[in-house]
């Protein structure tokens, strides 16, 4: 065999080899791309499986949250009328007294007496009136003379009401009910209108003072009502209803005051303490709401898919209230509109859609 012979052999030797080699991963490939290719067309043609939220008018509260506190619905540091020294003390620190009740006795001896030598003179002006007046009768006297005998006997009326009067003021009564506190005299201490006794307050109902940013002023009002706890954590809500509302604005902090009663049968609210308030400014019957997750943010606001004839569709919304997993949908929705709220970022618009889940709102 010549040497040209064997290179043709080897040549093709070389060939047959190589291509026995590469055969089976060309086929492989090709297989595997068809396999690929089958995999990706349904997927591609198959609508996008969604879950959606129907679109249903509900009430929405637009409420604003703020801080407060507990004032005594009545409040007064008992102080004496006049001053004088304490003979009595007739109330227990804490106790709970009622409207007209006696506190506190001032020594009233020289009054006492003043008011019987009054009673005394008192009898003797009324019978000289009385024999003056049977006098004018008969005309045996001027009405110039009966008049001065009247006169006297008025008089003396007069001096008996101021002398009772300041009786009156000797004992120190409870201006209406409620609970009196710490007492800071004793019996036999000299008092004085400037000193004080004790203070009585009256705790049910309690007054809740809290102010509302200025922005708020025209849709607040009395009448309206609250709800408020004593803690952040607190389960116990109680709820009570603007009486008065302070008719300026705080020039300082931009805010308005305002006043409400709230029942405290059980006395656990007192003066001076924190409370935590919802304060409810309107209330729309007829408010579409819709997860937060289903709006897409855009340059001028936003959008969400609804489900028309098993396809997405775009649709701009204003929004309007939000609270903490919902977004109040001011307009670009109707009653009923099927609103997705899983595949948003897949989607687009006129695409073929299936829901599979109709999802309840919380």
């Amino acid at each position: 065999m010549n040497k040209l012979t064997k290179r043709i052999l080897t040549v093709v030797i070389i060939l047959v080899v190589a291509f026995l080699i590469i055969y089976p991963k060309l086929d492989l490939a090709g297989n595997e791309g068809e396999e690929v290719a089958a995999a990706a067309a349904p997927a591609a043609t198959g609508p996008l499986q969604v879950e959606v939220v129907v679109a249903d008018p509900q009430p929405l509260e637009n409420t604003v949250t703020i801080t407060g506190s507990i004032l005594a619905n009545e409040s007064v540091q008992l102080s004496p009328e006049m001053a004088g020294k304490i003979t009595r003390i007739s109330f227990e620190e804490g106790e709970y007294v009622k409207k007209g009740q006696p506190l506190i006795y001032l020594n009233d001896d020289e009054l006492q007496a003043q008011l019987e030598r009054l009673n005394y003179t008192r009898k003797l002006y009324e019978q000289s009136e009385e024999r003056q007046r049977k006098l004018l009768e008969r005309e045996a006297i001027s009405q110039e003379e009966y008049d001065i005998a009247l006169n006297e006997l008025k008089t003396n009326v007069a001096d008996i009401k101021v002398v009772e009067a300041q009786l009156e003021k000797s004992i120190v009564r409870a201006p209406f009910s409620g609970t009196i506190g710490l007492r800071e005299v004793s019996e036999g201490s000299y008092v004085t209108p400037a000193d004080n006794i004790a203070t009585l307050v009256s705790i049910d109902p309690v007054k809740v003072e809290f102010s509302v940013p200025e922005r708020y002023a025209n849709e607040v009002g009395v009448g309206d009502q609250i709800a408020f706890t004593r803690s952040e954590n607190s389960d116990v809500v109680r709820t009570g209803k603007v009486y008065a509302v302070e008719p300026r604005i705080n020039t300082e902090t931009r805010t308005l005051t305002m006043r409400a009663l709230s029942e405290n049968d059980d006395r656990k609210l007192l003066p001076g303490m924190f409370v935590r308030i919802k304060l409810v400014l309107d209330v729309n019957e007829n408010s579409i709401m819709v997860p937060a997750q289903a709006l897409i943010p855009e340059m001028n606001g936003y959008k969400v898919y609804v489900v028309e004839e098993g396809k997405a569709v775009e649709k701009r919304v204003d929004t309007g209230v939000r609270t903490s997993s919902q977004v109040e949908v001011t307009s670009g929705l109707v009653a009923g509109d099927s609103v997705l709220t899983t595949g948003i970022l897949q989607v687009k618009n006129g695409a073929p859609v299936q829901v599979k889940d109709v999802v309840l709102k919380n």
